[in-house]
């Protein structure tokens, strides 16, 4: 694997020091994947998990989209991956998935995030209410999303082991 990511800084004002390290999660993902087959992507970790590397940039895509177009910018969007009719189908329905299409609305996913975190003011611009009525702010988005993709990246380090034994941060 070649490592493309760019190490945040150490010292930096908040904003910054969000965006840096939710960008270099994005790429650690992205490592992670690095010079798989597609058959490789979609291989799943064990029964009953139908949790794939595939499956995991495709869920985060969907993440991507919910957090900061759907719920930061209102936008009025249904899941990529998933409905209500099927909530896990970013992991289910890998089997015969496009890698290249996942990849590149994950990407474009994150363009669209990143230009609706741009767009707000400040960290503490409120989203849109979800279900229960609570307005998050970008602040906690960004906070969230870092989370969320620090835990994946767990779950990606140990899947990419299993397919040809390779690790690293």
């Amino acid at each position: 694997m070649t490592d493309t990511r760019i190490d945040p800084p150490v010292a930096a004002d908040e904003r910054a020091m969000l965006r840096a390290w939710l960008d270099w999660h994005r790429e650690t993902l992205a490592v992670k994947c690095q010079g798989l087959t597609e058959e490789q992507l979609r291989l799943r970790s064990v029964p009953p998990s139908s949790m794939s590397l595939l499956g995991l940039v495709r869920h985060l895509a969907d993440v991507e989209r919910a957090w900061f177009r759907r719920r930061l910018n209102g936008e009025d969007l249904g899941g990529i991956y998933y409905s209500d009719d099927d909530p896990d189908g970013e992991f289910d329905n890998v089997d015969t998935a496009s890698g290249e299409e996942a990849f590149a609305t994950w990407r474009a996913e994150i363009e669209h995030a990143r230009a609706a975190e741009e767009a707000c003011a400040d960290l503490d611009a409120l989203a849109k209410a979800d279900r229960q009525g609570v307005r998050h702010s970008l602040r906690w988005i960004m906070c969230h999303m870092i989370e969320e993709y620090a835990r994946h990246n767990g779950h990606a380090d140990l899947l990419r082991e299993r397919i040809d034994g390779a690790t690293g941060e």
